[in-house]
């Protein structure tokens, strides 16, 4: 078996736990709060800012010229699509929104990947964002009530073939990458992939709550 089909089933409870989230299904629905989905893609701004270094961290890092370059055209169209999405939905917004505790702790995770683990963990830790992002996209494009849906635009961004593609690139790279690990390094890619599995949830829940810091 694949080691992306063993990494995902093992985290496939939390992808059920991730369609249920009140922030996905309202979204779906075109009914969520606009202040949540305001502070969600503010957070989202903070994530992708270190999420496209973090992808060309790892492009730094591969010995193949190919797989090099697939991470930089990923870190390039991170911010192509943070600057579309974001000048769309944040017009106007301040400058005085910070890094919510969950988005730090998420980008923490894989920048500590990238600087102290092997590359093939930073490989899988990024993967879920790419991963859990193009199916939770076509879930939501199956079945989101059709109709005028103010948010539309972020759903067609990752429902539609060109995320896709780009996702089929990555799972196929860590792919290949676990297939020439020895099998405590696939131990450890699987566990890098299922913390940042388990931070999507936690990102989409925070954007709920508005998390804020407590001190």
């Amino acid at each position: 078996m694949k080691w992306s089909k063993e990494a995902w089933e093992t985290c496939n409870p939390v992808y059920n736990q991730i369609l249920k989230l009140p922030f996905l299904n309202e979204l779906m629905e075109g009914t969520l709060p606009k202040e949540k989905f305001f502070f969600y893609l503010q957070q989202d701004a903070f994530y992708l800012a270190e999420y496209g270094k973090i992808l060309a961290g790892i492009a730094a890092k591969l010995d193949c010229k190919e797989w090099r370059e697939d991470f930089l055209s990923f870190s390039s169209d991170t911010v192509t699509v943070e600057q579309a999405l974001h000048e769309s939905y944040l017009k106007g917004a301040s400058g005085d929104a910070t890094p919510s505790p969950t988005c730090t702790l998420y980008t923490g995770h894989m920048h500590q990947q990238l600087a102290s683990g092997s590359v093939e963990n930073a490989l899988a830790a990024v993967l879920p964002c790419f991963w859990v992002y193009k199916e939770v996209g076509d879930y939501i494009l199956a079945n989101q009530t059709k109709g005028a849906n103010p948010y539309q635009e972020w759903i067609n961004t990752y429902g539609g073939e060109e995320f896709a593609l780009a996702v089929k690139k990555a799972v196929a790279i860590c792919d290949e990458a676990a297939q020439n690990a020895t099998p405590a390094k696939r131990q450890a890619m699987t566990k890098a992939f299922e913390l940042s599995f388990k931070m999507e949830w936690m990102f989409w829940h925070s954007a709920w709550q508005q998390e804020q810091w407590l001190v």
